[in-house]
């Protein structure tokens, strides 16, 4: 039986900012990834998007995404569609316990830069192994905001994750003293009884996590009303929703039945921090395939779950 090579991926990218202040991106890719047109979004930030050509991921197939804001550029790096990643267990003679699929990507921000990393969904067949990988290094007056939301199992086919497995590991360093210190070190395995446990996902097949690292210290009055802001965007949202404080930044989790409840969480929590920096509300990239507007007004008159 012959062994397919595994297709490994390159994105490198480089964002500064030209002579009329809007940032600028440089660089190229390999396939399965096209970098297409970029658009120049408001507060001069380069809205890049990022197509996976080769429509799904299979096991032993790697991404690799390196970016690189210099100083004082602004970046929204997103996906075309959402990210599939086919089982592998039990599907080849020579490998039947699978082989893993994984993504890197390494960010490193230079002074007063501000990258956002919105992916769309991510979406692991029955019996997928995939593995993702987040390294960022920013100095204390850069921003950083990313967003993961993975569905385990297609549960609109009624199937599960099965005895695949799901890893991912994000790492942020603030890099701005003589002592770099961690911002946040997040590793999270989901498979086997973590899937059913009630201490894991409880059957929920959508799990999310949402990190802002914030360019300027918070101060604990701000961020507690940052916080209960947070949890009044819950209003209108099924699923378990839970946020909390970083040193400087913010972290929330989802857990629930709709990837379309946890990219509204998350999506109003970006306009939030968007506002509390006084930069322009957010516009829903192009290719996202949201029909309706999560940054609508909402009734917040109900009452705010402290946990």
């Amino acid at each position: 039986m012959q062994r397919l090579e595994p297709w490994h991926g390159h994105c490198k990218l480089q964002f500064s900012v030209d002579r009329l202040g809007r940032t600028r991106h440089q660089g190229g890719s390999s396939a399965p990834f096209k970098v297409l047109r970029a658009q120049s979004g408001n507060d001069n930030r380069c809205e890049l998007p990022l197509l996976h050509t080769a429509g799904g991921l299979v096991g032993g197939d790697q991404l690799s995404i390196d970016l690189k804001l210099e100083s004082n550029s602004r970046s929204l790096m997103t996906s075309v569609a959402a990210q599939k990643v086919y089982g592998s267990i039990g599907r080849s003679r020579l490998d039947p316990d699978g082989t893993w699929a994984r993504q890197t990507v390494r960010a490193k921000l230079a002074e007063h830069s501000d990258l956002e990393w919105l992916p769309q969904e991510l979406v692991l067949y029955a019996d997928a192994l995939f593995e993702q990988n987040l390294d960022v290094h920013l100095p204390n007056n850069a921003s950083f905001l990313g967003v993961e939301i993975v569905r385990l199992g297609r549960t609109a086919a009624e199937e599960t994750l099965n005895r695949g497995q799901w890893r991912t590991k994000m790492c942020i360093q603030r890099t701005g003293s003589d002592h770099p210190q961690w911002e946040l070190v997040d590793r999270i395995e989901l498979g086997g009884e973590s899937l059913t446990d009630h201490h894991g996902l409880g059957r929920a097949p959508v799990f999310g996590s949402f990190v802002w690292a914030a360019p300027t210290p918070i101060t604990a009055e701000a961020s507690k009303d940052l916080l209960n802001e947070a949890r009044r965007d819950r209003a209108d949202l099924e699923g378990l929703m839970r946020c909390s404080s970083l040193n400087q930044g913010l972290v929330a989790r989802y857990v629930g039945h709709s990837s379309r409840d946890a990219r509204f969480w998350f999506t109003r929590l970006w306009a939030r921090t968007r506002r509390y920096r006084s930069l322009s509300k957010p516009s829903i990239p192009r290719v996202w395939p949201i029909q309706e507007d999560p940054l609508k007004s909402r009734n917040h008159s109900e009452s705010v779950d402290n946990q």
